[in-house]
């Protein structure tokens, strides 16, 4: 599905963003990216979702040249793409509800579509009492299921998360992991970037470890090694 056929990226003064890095990720993967800050996961994120391009080389989703793709073309793979993030990223204004309905309305979904899929992704990461509830009303745990369901309701072949328990305690970022293991377990892809060494033992996945930009071991059933 993911494929990164010797890709680098060099940023204005000659800072290394990607070194050569060459990998595939399968449809229904799960596979951890570990790294110190600035080894290069972040950029390797932006290349999957057309926000930055490479200097060389080049980033397949299936057959699509995500390089190739225009302003115009990146919108329908994005579609395909759910995103979840450190810090969130709920629209304060909208309950949770709302927020992902909102995600659904900007993939042309309908009425019905959206009266039924919202509950039973809130349910699907435990939150089916906190449909009407606002972001501030609720903790850093459940602000990030929200996040979640809003990432998987338009039903995406591949979610990315980053850094997604870079902000909780250890009893959230297990049950936020488990959710994440139930996504994959019904066919999603998903690829983690994590500095928790806890969750890629835990997890006992594919683990992608990145230095100085290129990817330096790729360890089927790995564990945190840096």
């Amino acid at each position: 599905m993911i494929y990164f056929d010797q890709v680098s990226k060099i940023y204005p003064g000659d800072l290394v963003g990607l070194a050569d890095v060459t990998f595939a990720i399968e449809p229904g993967e799960f596979v951890s990216v570990v790294g110190h800050s600035g080894a290069g996961k972040t950029t390797l994120l932006k290349m999957i979702l057309g926000e930055d391009r490479p200097t060389a080389g080049n980033v397949f989703f299936e057959s699509t040249n995500i390089n190739r793709l225009n302003k115009r073309e990146l919108p329908f793979l994005r579609r395909r793409i759910g995103s979840v993030f450190q810090d969130f990223r709920l629209l304060p204004n909208k309950t949770a509800f709302e927020n992902i309905a909102f995600t659904m309305e900007a993939a042309g979904r309908t009425d019905n579509e959206i009266a039924s899929d919202v509950p039973y992704v809130l349910e699907l990461v435990g939150l089916g009492d906190k449909l009407w509830h606002f972001p501030h009303e609720l903790s850093g745990g459940e602000r990030q299921r929200v996040a979640i369901a809003r990432a998987i309701v338009n039903q995406p072949d591949l979610l990315i998360a980053d850094e997604p328990t870079g902000n909780l305690d250890p009893l959230n970022t297990h049950e936020i992991i488990q959710i994440f293991k139930k996504i994959n377990d019904i066919g999603t892809t998903v690829i983690l970037t994590t500095h928790n060494k806890g969750v890629i033992d835990d997890l006992g996945k594919r683990v992608l470890t990145m230095e100085n930009g290129q990817v330096v071991r790729d360890d089927k059933h790995g564990r945190y090694v840096l």
